[in-house]
């Protein structure tokens, strides 16, 4: 009985195994911010489990997943830097672009405000207090979509930020949050991911609702053109998913400590 119990159980295993190999697989680059929020967990099952697939998740800045789009390393980014998304499209790297959600950016910074942005609403005039105070900024410092919102918002401000005040992280969004909060600095968030991190740092918004905070999401298939092996009709599935009501509610559902993070137009 127990030879017989073991073959069971190594025939189980064998079978689990053999249908994770079978499980088609797509690959998606996307950003720290969609990864640290948790979102990714609530909203791939559900497409997972329709389409009998695994959603490989490279979770990176925009940069880097775009850059994994034009080397065919992935089938689908979804990032949030519109101008280098219309670039990645426009040279052919990708096609059938879809807008899935949105938020906003939020300067988040200590209590004590020694830069004094609270009850500011104009972001480029807040990181030039930032600048002018010299208090620390913990910047992304990764080419992500987060860093290049906050390059935007120095050169508005006309500020070329350097010196022992101004620190590159190269880090996730996630990360950089609880690195400014143990420094007692300001760093530049979506709003998402900095609700998600709210209980792990002492940072608190301090300056938000500027429209030029808006920030969009969006997914591109890579281009099979130019990549053959990108799957295709995979793809094409999970962008069709990915603006679904399904997944609509899903998104808008999604909440930490009872707020939304994310919304999607109507």
């Amino acid at each position: 009985m127990k030879a017989l119990r073991i073959v069971v159980i190594l025939s189980c295993l064998i079978a689990l195994a053999t249908s994770a190999i079978a499980a088609e697989r797509l690959r998606l680059a996307t950003t720290t911010s969609t990864e640290n929020s948790g979102l990714l967990a609530e909203l791939l099952p559900p497409f997972e489990k329709a389409n009998d697939c695994v959603v490989d998740v490279i979770a990176v800045g925009t940069g880097k997943a775009i850059k994994l789009g034009e080397t065919g390393d992935v089938d689908v980014i979804m990032v949030h830097a519109r101008s280098k998304e219309d670039k990645f499209v426009n040279e052919g790297y990708g096609i059938d672009r879809r807008d899935i959600m949105y938020n906003d950016f939020v300067i988040l910074g200590p209590e004590s405000d020694p830069a004094e942005l609270k009850g500011c609403t104009d972001a480029a005039a807040g990181m030039a207090g930032i600048a002018d105070s010299k208090s620390t900024f913990v910047s992304r410092g990764d080419d992500s979509g987060t860093h290049s919102r906050e390059k935007q918002l120095w050169k508005k401000a006309g500020v070329t930020p350097a010196g022992d005040w101004y620190l590159e992280a190269g880090r996730g969004m996630g990360e950089v949050i609880v690195m400014a909060g143990e420094r007692q600095g300001y760093t530049l968030s979506d709003r998402g991911t900095y609700i998600a991190y709210s209980e792990k740092t002492p940072l608190k918004i301090v300056l938000e609702g500027d429209a030029g905070l808006f920030n969009p999401y969006g997914a591109i298939m890579v281009n099979p053109a130019k990549h053959p092996h990108v799957k295709k009709d995979l793809a094409k599935k999970f962008l069709d998913y990915l603006v679904s009501d399904e997944a609509k509610k899903l998104i808008t559902g999604f909440r930490k400590g009872g707020k939304q993070l994310f919304y999607v137009e109507k």
